[in-house]
């Protein structure tokens, strides 16, 4: 998998890519077959955005974003986002193999 970090008018520090990093890889982990993920730091006037957009194989795209004054509470609000997305996914799918009605 591979992971792209974007930073567009934003100085962001090595622990917090490590981090978006990480998490990303936390959550790639359990939606299975992600091909490449995509994280952007937007820092334009006071508000910091982060975005994390996941792509798998054979799934539609995953897209999370929060705002924050600062990139790091907003990185969590995003990670929080996408698991519930990753979640709920997990739990819609159909059994492989299940009967159908009819």
């Amino acid at each position: 998998m591979e992971i792209i970090l974007h930073a567009h008018h934003a100085d962001v520090p090595d622990s917090l890519r490590t981090e978006a990093e990480a998490a990303v890889r936390r959550i790639a982990v359990r939606w299975h077959r992600v091909v490449d993920a995509i994280v952007r730091f937007v820092g334009d006037g006071r508000t910091r955005r982060v975005e994390i957009v996941l792509r798998g194989a054979q799934h539609r795209e995953l897209f999370a974003q929060a705002d924050a004054r600062a990139f790091a509470p907003a990185l969590a609000v995003a990670v929080q986002r996408l698991e519930a997305q990753v979640s709920r996914s997990r739990r819609s799918r159909r059994p492989a193999g299940g009967a159908r009605a009819g």
